[in-house]
C-alpha cells in the first residue's frame, strides 16, 4: 500500500464526496490491494477477488455521502468488501468452496531464496489452512481472515462486521475450536492411511 498521509487522504475524501473522480481514483490506488487480499482470502479465487473489489469501490462511491469521515476510510472498505463476500458465500453454501487457488502465505520480510522442499512445505500448509477456512461459516472464516492475517484488534473487527466484540471474540474461539477439531480429524484420517499402507507393503 503507498504511503500517504492522513491528511492528504483526507484532503481526497472530501474532493471526492463533492464528485471529483480523480480524488476517488486516488483513494483506490490506496486502498486497492488491502481490498482485494482480504475478498480473495475470503473467496479463494483471483476472478471472484477482482469482481468484489470492482464491487466494494463502487459501492464507496455510490454511498460516499453516508460515510462518516470520523471513521477510518480503510475500516469503512473492509467492511463493504467483507459483507459482500460474506453475502456471496451464503449464495453458494449448497454448492461449498472449490478451492482452486491456496491460500497465499503470510507475506515475510526475508530477502533470501526460499529452499525448495521449504517452499513445498509451505504451499502445502497454505493450500491446508485455505481448505479449513473454506469449511467454516462465512461470518468465522471473515473474523479469522481479519484477525490473523490483518491484525485487526476485536473492536476494530466488530466494527467491520457490524456486530459486537463479545460475539468477535466468540466467533472466534468457536472457529478456533472447530479447526482443531478439523484438523485432529485430518490428523486422524492420514495416520490411519499411512497404517493400512504399511500393512499391505509387510
Amino acid at each position: 500500500m503507498p504511503i500517504v498521509s492522513a491528511e492528504r487522504e483526507q484532503e481526497w475524501l472530501i474532493k471526492a464526496r463533492s464528485g471529483d473522480q480523480a480524488a476517488f481514483g486516488e483513494l483506490v490506488r490506496l486502498h486497492q490491494t488491502a481490498v482485494y487480499n482480504l475478498a480473495y482470502r475470503m473467496l479463494g479465487g483471483r476472478a471472484e477477488a477482482e469482481d468484489a473489489t470492482q464491487e466494494t469501490f463502487l459501492r464507496a462511491y455510490s454511498n460516499l455521502n453516508r460515510y462518516d469521515m470520523e471513521r477510518p476510510f480503510r475500516t469503512w472498505l473492509l467492511s463493504i468488501t467483507s459483507n459482500f463476500a460474506i453475502d456471496r458465500l451464503r449464495r453458494r453454501r449448497l454448492t461449498w468452496l472449490s478451492i482452486d487457488e491456496p491460500l497465499p502465505p503470510r507475506a515475510t520480510m526475508q530477502s533470501e531464496e526460499v529452499d525448495p522442499e521449504d517452499a513445498a512445505i509451505a504451499n502445502e500448509q497454505s493450500a491446508l489452512i485455505q481448505s479449513l477456512l473454506g469449511e467454516l461459516s462465512p461470518e468465522y472464516r471473515a473474523a479469522v481472515i481479519l484477525h490473523y492475517w490483518y491484525d485487526y484488534a476485536y473492536q476494530e473487527i466488530a466494527e467491520i462486521l457490524k456486530t459486537t466484540e463479545s460475539a468477535v471474540k466468540s466467533r472466534l474461539f468457536r472457529a478456533r475450536q472447530t479447526l482443531a477439531q478439523k484438523l485432529a480429524a485430518r490428523g486422524a484420517t492420514r495416520r490411519a492411511a499411512e497404517g493400512a499402507e504399511k500393512v499391505e507393503e509387510s
